[in-house]
C-alpha cells in the first residue's frame, strides 16, 4: 500500500525559536484541514535540535498559539531533541547497510577542495570525500562524521503535489553529513527518521523546504523506506508581494489574537491564502475539512489582504453564536492585556450581543460598541451627546422615567411608551432617542436604544434617566 493510500498521518513540525509565524500557522492548518477531512491524524512534532537558540517558552507560545487557532492534535507532543539516540541509530545502520561511510576529512582539507574548484571555475563545488570508498582497514583513529552516499550521476525527481515534477541533477548533490562527529544527528536525518517512525504518509510544508525534499529521499531510499506524498506551498507575502516582514504589520499568530480577530476567521482566511475551492470566500469549518484538497493549492505566493481579513472577521463575528463569543471576548481581552469583565459587565454585554455583533468587523469594534454595557454610573456624557440633553428634553426624560417605573420590560412596551412620550411633546422619535442615548451610553453613536434598554435592565436604566435628568 503507497503512502498516498494509507490512512492520512499529517505533522506540523515546527523550531521552537521565536513565535509562531503567520506562515507557520497556514502550515498547521493546511495538515489539520487535510487530515481532519480524511478521518486521519494531525501530529505535532517540536523540533527542538538546536539547543542553544530553541526555548521553553518558545515551545509554549507554539502550543498556545495552535490552542488558541483550534487546531488540536492527536496524541503527546514528539521532542525530536528526545529522539537523538533514534537517529543516530538509523545513521549507522545506513553504515551497515553501506549507504553511508565515514568522513574524516578535517575542516581545513574541505575548505582547500572547495577553494580548488572554484580556482578551476567551478561556481558551487560539490566535496568529493576521499573517503567515500576507502577501505575500512585505513581509517584513522580520529574524529570523523557519517555521511550518506549521494547518487553521483542521473537525477532526482521529487514528485511534488503543489509544484508538480521537479528535476535535480544528482551531480549538484553532496554526500551529506547525517550523524556529525560528536555523535548528534543532523536536521536532514533527524526530520525523516521521525517522519518514519510516526507514519507520516504526507509532508505538507513550505516551499523553501522543496530542495531539502531531494536530500531526504536518499535517506528514505538508503533504509528502504516508503517515501511520503509530498506537497511544499509557496510562502506568503506581504500586500507588496515582498517577503512578509514586521513593515507589514502583524506577523505572529499571537498579534492577531490581540488585535481582535476571532480564531474562525483566522483558520477562514489562512485557508484561502493560497488555496481556493470555487469562489467560496466565507465558510465553515465543516466546509473547509470537507473541501480541502492539496489540488486547490496554487503555485504563486498568496499575499495578506488584511480588507479581507477584517470582511472575514466581521461575517464570522456575526455568524458566532452569543454563548460563544463571550469567552473569546474575555480570552481576546486577556490576549490584549485589557481588564478581565466583571460579573455584571459579562451579564449585561450577554444579553446585548445580538445587537452588537452584525456591524462589529473586531473585538475592539465590538468593544467599542458595547461601551454602553461596561461603563459604571454615573455615565460619562461627551460634549456632543450632552448637547442633547437640553433642559426641554431632560424634562421630556423625566416624564419618560416615571412611565417606566412599572412597566412590563419587553421591547413593545418600552417602544410603545418612548412613542406615546414623544407623541404628547410634538417630537420625532428620533429626538427623544437621541437624548435617551446619551443618557443611556454617554455617546451620540450606539446601538439601538431599546436594545440597549432590555440589556441594561429596568433597574439600570431607570437609574441611568435619573442621572441623566438630575
Amino acid at each position: 500500500m503507497s503512502a498516498a493510500e494509507k490512512p492520512v498521518v499529517t505533522r506540523f513540525a515546527p523550531s521552537p525559536t521565536g513565535y509562531l509565524h503567520i506562515g507557520g500557522a497556514r502550515t498547521a492548518l493546511f495538515n489539520w484541514l487535510y487530515a481532519r477531512g480524511r478521518k486521519g491524524t494531525f501530529l505535532l512534532r517540536i523540533e527542538d535540535t538546536d539547543r542553544e537558540r530553541s526555548t521553553p517558552e518558545a515551545t509554549a507560545a507554539i502550543l498556545k498559539g495552535l490552542t488558541w487557532l483550534g487546531l488540536d492534535w492527536d496524541g503527546e507532543v514528539v521532542s525530536q531533541f528526545a529522539r537523538k539516540d533514534r537517529h543516530a541509530e538509523v545513521a549507522h545502520e545506513m553504515l551497515a547497510r553501506g549507504t553511508a561511510y565515514r568522513c574524516f576529512s578535517t575542516q581545513a582539507e574541505i575548505e582547500a577542495f572547495r577553494e580548488a574548484e572554484k580556482a578551476r571555475g567551478v561556481s558551487y563545488p560539490v566535496f568529493l570525500s576521499p573517503w567515500r570508498d576507502a577501505d575500512p582497514a585505513s581509517h584513522p583513529d580520529a574524529p570523523y562524521v557519517i555521511r550518506m552516499k549521494a547518487p553521483r550521476t542521473g537525477e532526482t525527481v521529487i514528485d511534488d503535489r503543489v509544484q508538480g515534477r521537479v528535476v535535480i541533477q544528482n551531480a549538484t548533490l553532496d554526500d551529506m553529513i547525517v550523524l556529525r562527529s560528536d555523535g548528534t544527528p543532523t536536521y536532514m536525518l533527524a526530520v525523516v527518521v521521525d517522519d518514519h517512525d510516526m507514519g507520516v504518509t504526507h509532508v505538507i510544508r513550505g516551499d523553501d523546504h522543496l530542495n531539502n525534499a531531494a536530500r531526504q529521499q536518499m535517506v528514505y531510499n538508503a533504509m528502504g523506506w516508503e517515501i511520503p506524498v509530498w506537497a511544499h506551498i509557496p510562502l506568503i507575502h506581504g500586500p507588496d508581494g515582498k517577503k512578509l516582514s514586521k513593515r507589514h504589520g502583524a506577523t505572529g499568530l499571537e498579534e492577531y489574537q490581540a488585535l481582535g480577530y476571532p480564531a474562525a476567521a483566522m483558520r477562514n482566511y489562512l485557508a484561502r491564502l493560497g488555496w481556493s475551492h470555487g469562489d467560496a470566500e466565507f465558510f465553515s469549518d465543516a466546509e473547509a475539512k470537507a473541501w480541502f484538497d492539496l489540488d486547490g493549492i496554487g503555485r504563486s505566493a498568496a499575499r495578506l489582504d488584511f480588507k479581507k481579513l477584517e470582511n472575514l472577521s466581521g461575517q464570522h463575528i456575526a455568524a458566532t453564536p452569543d454563548a460563544e463569543l463571550l469567552p473569546e471576548i474575555e480570552a481576546f481581552l486577556e490576549a490584549s492585556g485589557q481588564p478581565a469583565l466583571s460579573q455584571v459587565q459579562k451579564t449585561t454585554l450577554a444579553k446585548g450581543l445580538h445587537a452588537l455583533k452584525e456591524r462589529a468587523k473586531t473585538f475592539p469594534d465590538l468593544i467599542e460598541k458595547a461601551r454602553f454595557a461596561l461603563v459604571s454610573r454615573p455615565v460619562d456624557i461627551d460634549a456632543a451627546a450632552a448637547k442633547t440633553l437640553d433642559p426641554v428634553f431632560r424634562g421630556i426624560l423625566t416624564e419618560l422615567t416615571q412611565g417606566l417605573q412599572d412597566a412590563s420590560w419587553t421591547r413593545e412596551t418600552l417602544e410603545g411608551i418612548v412613542s406615546r412620550v414623544a407623541g404628547e411633546h410634538g417630537v420625532g422619535l428620533g429626538k427623544i432617542a437621541g437624548s435617551l442615548r446619551a443618557a443611556l451610553s454617554g455617546r451620540t453613536v450606539s446601538p439601538s436604544v431599546f436594545d440597549m434598554m432590555l440589556a441594561l435592565g429596568q433597574e439600570e436604566t431607570l437609574a441611568r434617566l435619573k442621572d441623566a435628568t438630575a
